[in-house]
């Protein structure tokens, strides 16, 4: 049985409210289900209405709907003002999932130069995180409790070779200090945590190149792609009261991460370790 398994066995969630950012699609989107399924009422947000929408029908199929947000949080003031809506729509808020992230790596985004990506992460991934967990965490310690993950980067301590090692190394790994901080000023009424993905297959990974597939099996233990469900497992447990001893912590999710040999990726190079899509 999954940890995901027995959480929707045990009910482990039931009674509570969470909301997850940039769950329209990804692990946002697996997040939301597996935190319905452990017995979770979930507000999910995207930046598309249609494909939020998709997401609530799901959840409102089992009964575990409890609202929609939407809103680009590249956009200026986005991440305040969703913040201040979920505060005001959920005043007894309990989980927070922050999963919102600038996908880099697909679509016309994965031609941007350097600092356009860097850019959008910072502003998505950072400054986005940053700004919704302050708040709502602040909301959630005067109302008593309740818990935060967010999501970092397994190699953003060790580091990875290439544009994109850089710049997820720089943004993911501020997330993880932030988190540990956070934890810090919110305790003890607010457990605050980090899931940190290795190799994913989301978005980008179902189309990498074979040696991109190969280097993906290589450094995990257990020689697989992790798939969204695996941190969707993650995010579950440490959300649960299961969890209730740990706050400030990074916990990788990677299979068991090895540095293994591996011929030298191609100078144009992706890597989509963990990244919502």
């Amino acid at each position: 049985m999954t940890a995901a398994d027995h959480a929707a066995a045990e009910g482990s969630l039931t009674g509570l409210t969470a909301f997850v950012s940039g769950s329209s699609r990804g692990i946002g989107r697996e997040v939301a289900l597996t935190l319905a399924e452990a017995g979770c009422c979930v507000a999910v947000h995207g930046r598309s209405a249609e494909t939020a929408g998709q997401v609530a029908d799901a959840l409102a199929g089992q009964g575990r709907h409890a609202g929609t947000f939407c809103g680009d949080l590249a956009e200026p003031g986005a991440a305040e003002r969703l913040a201040e809506e979920v505060a005001v729509a959920l005043p007894s808020l309990d989980i927070f999932v922050a999963v919102a992230g600038a996908d880099v790596l697909t679509g016309e985004a994965a031609a941007w130069s350097f600092e356009r990506k860097l850019e959008a992460l910072l502003t998505v991934d950072v400054l986005g995180t940053m700004t919704m967990s302050r708040r709502i965490g602040s909301a959630m310690r005067a109302a008593g409790g309740g818990s935060i993950v967010t999501i970092g980067w397994d190699q953003a301590a060790v580091g990875m070779e290439g544009d994109s090692g850089q710049l997820f190394a720089a943004t993911k790994g501020a997330v993880m200090a932030f988190t540990r901080s956070l934890a810090r000023s919110l305790g003890p009424a607010v457990r605050v945590n980090c899931v940190a993905p290795g190799w994913i297959r989301t978005a980008w990974g179902e189309q990498a190149s074979d040696l991109w597939q190969r280097r993906a099996r290589r450094e995990a233990m257990l020689g697989r792609w992790g798939e969204p469900g695996d941190v969707a497992a993650a995010v579950a447990w440490l959300a649960s009261p299961e969890a209730g001893w740990v706050s400030g912590q990074v916990v990788p999710v990677n299979g068991g991460f090895r540095r293994a040999p591996f011929p030298q990726p191609p100078s144009v190079e992706h890597s989509e370790r963990g990244r919502p899509a």
